[in-house]
């Protein structure tokens, strides 16, 4: 981050591409802004800089920028609007003719990053949509610095392993209608700039046989979701139902969905001392959701073991394979995340699994605890799997 000296200097360098200036601090102001300086098109491979609170000639604005504004600022990380999450540092520094925000952006390792289906670059002073052939440059650039398994090419496969009619139907969730009406690229072109192809390997990535693959297990052995009933609150009691849910994920996590709506959970009425009655529910639907779907968003891929969802009688635990990852460690879980799977993560946030991104814990709290459940329990000391254990509402055992 730029230090008090460096602003000063930098506020009158209306020369340097890597730097905007503003005095909206709307989200369609800044997002886009964001959006180009993760994309790095001049491929500077440095941080650009957004000074909020400053002219077009380099003047401080004489804002007032309070906590409220730096807080809707580090939304523009997290609300799932620019996809992948873009990574920056928001600080703010007071002068005598106002206040100056600075947000700083990197370089993101998976581009072409969008703004709500959009690509913006820098080119030169100005931000701009970026055409067909700067996509492309983009893609290309991923290519060499993929370093998640997900954004890697999945050098066995080709794309007749692919589901095309699966992809055209999620292209209408990832991309802005308007861009998409205009697009004429070939089908490999479409892949690649969603990062589910590798354009230079000519074959797809494991995120586009995970999420549009039409037999990823082939590929990927343990990319299934095995959910086991027991009759019991023990391993050793007698099973009363299993299912395995397999196939691309566009379909998978659809079926997961419905599975916990229509078969796990369970509602019953109960009194209360008004002689009134309100629905029960043994586990919020929005809360094990969550759950679930983090498990899919944040296991190991490259591990062939499954995820595990086991309902006991008491109880449901899920155990995924993959510990706490980057930037997550048990001193700040749950307050940070980290993506292992970004690829992944941006196409469930692009079909609506995910809301907001870093939040997903703490909203499976809540809901827990409005339901009347205990506090879900996680299981962060495990080196190589990640578990978290959802007990039912006492009314049901």
């Amino acid at each position: 981050m730029l230090s008090e000296s460096e602003l000063r200097k930098e506020l009158t360098n209306l020369e340097s591409d890597r730097i905007e200036r503003t005095v909206s601090y709307k989200e369609d102001k800044i997002a886009p802004a964001v959006c180009a300086f993760s994309n790095d098109f001049p491929n500077h491979k440095q941080a650009g800089y957004i000074f909020l609170g400053v002219k077009d000639d380099g003047s401080v604005a004489g804002m007032n920028i309070d906590d409220k504004i730096l807080q809707g600022l580090g939304g523009v990380r997290s609300d799932g609007n620019i996809l992948p999450q873009p990574a920056i540092t928001i600080s703010r520094f007071h002068f005598s003719h106002g206040d100056v925000a600075v947000i700083e952006v990197f370089p993101s390792p998976h581009p072409p990053v969008r703004y709500k289906g959009k690509v913006w670059i820098r080119v030169g002073p100005r931000r701009a949509i970026a055409n067909e052939a700067e996509e492309r440059i983009l893609t290309e650039k991923r290519t060499s610095m993929a370093k998640t398994f997900d954004a890697k090419p999945c050098f066995e496969s080709g794309i007749s392993d692919l589901n095309i009619d699966i992809f055209r139907s999620y292209l209408r969730h990832a991309i802005d209608e308007e861009i998409l009406a205009e697009n004429h690229r070939d089908i490999q072109q479409q892949l690649a700039s969603l990062r589910l192809y590798d354009a230079v390997h000519n074959c797809p990535s494991h995120a586009g046989i995970l999420l549009i693959g039409i037999n990823p297990l082939f590929f990927i052995p343990g990319a299934y979701v095995q959910y086991v009933r027991f009759n019991g609150k023990e391993m050793t009691d007698p099973v009363k139902s299993e299912k395995r849910f397999y196939g691309d994920l566009y379909s998978v996590l659809k079926g997961l969905n419905d599975f916990i709506r229509n078969v796990m959970i369970e509602q019953r009425p109960i009194g209360t001392d008004s002689m009134q009655e309100y629905t029960a529910l043994n586990y919020p639907f929005r809360a094990l959701r969550e759950l679930l779907m983090n498990a899919v968003m944040h296991r190991n891929y490259e591990s062939n073991a499954p995820i595990y969802c086991y309902e006991f009688s008491d109880r449901i635990e899920i155990v995924n394979p993959g510990g706490l990852y980057g930037e997550a460690r048990p001193e700040n879980f749950p307050n940070t995340s980290d993506y292992r799977n970004p690829v992944i993560a941006e196409a469930m946030k692009n079909l609506g699994y995910v809301n907001r991104f870093n939040i997903g814990i703490r909203q499976a709290q809540a809901e827990l605890q409005k339901n009347g459940n205990r506090p879900a329990e996680f299981d962060i000391g495990l080196l190589t799997k990640f578990s978290v254990t959802i007990f039912k509402h006492r009314i049901f055992l």
